[in-house]
């Protein structure tokens, strides 16, 4: 097992302010892959199982049955096929971020947050 040493990401990205049809425009800055996870992902107060909608390097969307306080920080681990990655082995990502907005669709919870930290270990 290969443990790599973490990395950092810069500025997170910013919602663009509201333009005169009120419509709200995000600004990202990695593509997304539409991920479906199961994820333990830790708040430092609770272990929460959730899954994932889709993944970036610079972020997650979480799928999951109660709210999250945007600001938190959240700590949590993503399994990614090898096979997802093209790669001969799976990979286990420990991540390290926050929760930077939460809303309710279809009764289920979808929390976004920034990836700040993280570190690969080989399965």
């Amino acid at each position: 097992m290969q443990l790599m040493s973490p990395v950092k990401h810069g500025s997170s990205p910013q919602p663009a302010p509201p333009g005169p049809e009120a419509s709200r425009q995000e600004v990202r800055c990695a593509v997304r892959f539409p991920l479906v996870l199961p994820v333990a992902l830790s708040t430092g107060e609770a272990e929460l199982d959730v899954l994932t909608r889709n993944v970036s390097a610079s972020g997650v969307l979480f799928e999951m049955t109660g709210p999250l306080r945007a600001g938190i920080d959240i700590r949590f681990s993503l399994h990614m096929p090898g096979s997802v990655l093209r790669t001969t082995r799976d990979i286990l990502v420990h991540c390290m971020g926050r929760v930077v907005r939460c809303s309710i669709s279809k009764n289920k919870y979808l929390a976004a947050a920034t990836i700040d930290e993280y570190k690969f270990e080989e399965q």
